[in-house]
Order: C-alpha cells, then structure tokens, then sequence
C-alpha cells in the first residue's frame, strides 16, 4: 500500500483538519469529525449531509455559501454515527430548522433519523431527502433500493441556493425533493482501491476487465466485460439512464464525475462522447460539470448523472455559491 498519510487510523481526522486549514472559513470539529461555516446564516435553514469518508471532496468540499452549512464525516466507507450527525446539525441550525440530504445507505439512513429525532427533542426542526440516483442496481449490500451515488452533489447545490434565498424548511426540502425525483446515474469501475485501515484492495478487477453499474464503495455493479472505448462507455451508461427516466426533449445538468483515479483527460473525452450523444436524442445540456465530485478513494472510473430541469431548478443552480470544491 502506497498513500501519503500518517496512521492509517486517524486518516479522517487528519484531512478535515487539513481541510480546515486550507480553508480559515470553516470550522473543524474534532472527534465528532464535522466540517460547518464559521459565518453562520441566522435566520436560513441550514443544510446538512455527509457520510462515509474516501469520497472526497464529497462531503466537506461542499460546505459554504450557497451550498451546505455542515458536513458529517464518518470513517473510511462507514456511515457517521448519530452523535457526529446532531452535532453537525446544530452548528448548522440557524433557528429556521435543518435540512439532512442522506445518501441511501442503511447506515447513513438510520443514523441521521435518529439524529434528526434527537434534534426535534431539542426543538430543532429537521427535514429530510433521501438521494437515490443510481439506476445501476435496485438493492445493494448497503442500501435498501437505489444507491445514492454523486448525483447528491447537485441537490447540495439547489437546496443550498434555496436555503440562501430565505425560504422556509418546508419549501427547501421540496425544491431538494423535486430535484431528486428527477437525478439518474450510473458509474462503472476500472480498478478497486485500498482502504488505508486493511492495507490492499476490497476486490479483484482483471487487467483488461471493468465492471459496470459498481458502487462508490465497490458494491457489485451488473456485469463485467472487457475494457471499453470513450464512446462505448457512454453508450453503456447513458442507455441505462435513459431506459430509466425519459429525458428527450429536455434540458438537463450533466456531471462526468471521476471516482478518484481517473484523468481529468479521459473524463473530457467520454463528456464529448456523452453529449454528442444527448444531442443526437435531443436533449440539450444546459450545465456541465467535470471532474472528481463523488470519489471512491483511488478507484480508477467514472459516473454519468442527469438532472431534468425546470426554470427553478436552473436558478438555482445558476446561484452563486463558494465552496473548496464548487463554485459559481
């Protein structure tokens, strides 16, 4: 095992204290392990997500103006327990109540409802959305129904510019809701990746073999073949996104996300390859994002998502926001 870090134990501690340094506007708490504001937003509703670590810059990338208020790490590829998630919600609570945007994963699932129903006993309103964006497979080894895989990181944005834009609890989580309703993704692996705590990797991928429909902690996907072109790839993913969701005819978001060990040069080729796609069915891209948004460590692949727009969904996608990972 080749990674720069110090005790493969303290992994998780060591980089949101580096994150914090790196960023003076936010706030690191030790041992809960949350990542919030400094400059709090009283009077708004605060957002709040998070989950396993080794999926950086998910999820304490995403903590600033315009997008979350708090960020809940949990160790490598395991879920925060409740008392780092109440934690997080209340440096987030900003008396207008907390958003929890939760991946579905039955950790993270159960463990921020309980937080939430903690919270509530402190007088703290909590609403939830539950992302589950991937088409790939309906079960998982960690989830109950479709996982949550990077598509999260848009409904960070728009529940985030809704949030800014002093809406109430009720209308954030709706607007966070309706964006979910209308996210589909898919990924595929080229190679596993190393958790520092076990020292090799969580399973075996053949030289010239990929799986298709994998998860961002490596669950299984829904069939292994042979390495892929640019072209193929989208092909392959793309066709399950949209036998899922009918898109034609719309405008949608698209991010090319890398899983941590990808290119940034292969992942521009498959975006030239996936949009001639789209416009060939006629459906026009009206945002792109390219780059490592969701990681899997140092796993080699990649992830499609679309969003369906409406003018709403547009605006606030179009606010502005300042965060380490994402900006407008």
């Amino acid at each position: 095992m080749k990674k720069i870090i110090n005790d493969p134990n303290n992994v998780v501690s060591e980089c949101l204290a580096g994150i914090a340094l790196a960023h003076p506007e936010l706030k690191y708490t030790p041992e809960l392990e949350v990542i919030s504001k400094r400059k709090k937003s009283p009077g708004n509703v605060g957002i709040v997500s998070g989950g396993g670590s080794g999926h950086e810059p998910a999820h304490a990338g995403y903590v600033g103006d315009g997008m979350l208020d708090a960020a809940v790490a949990g160790n490598m590829f395991s879920s925060p327990g409740p008392d780092r998630v109440i934690a997080g919600i209340k440096e987030a609570n900003g008396n207008a109540g907390v958003l929890l945007v939760i991946k579905n994963y039955s950790g993270d699932v159960m463990n921020f409802e309980m937080a939430a129903e903690m919270a509530e006993m402190e007088d703290i309103p909590v609403k939830t959305v539950i992302v589950r964006d991937d088409v790939a497979v309906p079960d998982s080894t960690y989830s109950t129904g479709r996982r949550g895989i990077a598509g999260t990181v848009f409904i960070h944005k728009i529940a985030g510019a809704k949030a800014a834009e002093g809406a109430s609890l009720e209308a954030v989580q709706a607007v966070a809701q309706k964006a979910s309703d209308n996210l589909r993704s898919m990924a595929m692996a080229m190679t596993p990746c190393t958790l520092p705590a076990v020292g090799k990797v969580g399973f075996i991928l053949a030289e010239d073999e990929i799986e298709i429909g994998m998860g961002i902690h490596g669950e299984p996907g829904v069939a292994r073949t042979t390495v892929k072109t640019a072209k193929e790839t989208a092909e392959i993913l793309l066709r399950k996104i949209l036998e899922d969701m009918d898109f034609v005819g719309s405008e949608v978001a698209l991010l090319v996300n890398g899983l941590g060990g990808t290119p940034l040069m292969e992942l521009y080729i498959l975006n030239a390859d996936v949009q001639a796609m789209l416009e060939k069915k006629g459906i026009r891209v009206y945002k792109t994002l390219v780059g490592n948004y969701m990681t899997a460590i140092e796993m080699a692949g990649c992830s499609l998502t679309l969003l369906k727009l409406d003018d709403e969904l547009k605006t606030l996608l179009d606010k502005p926001c300042d965060t380490p990972a994402f900006k407008v």
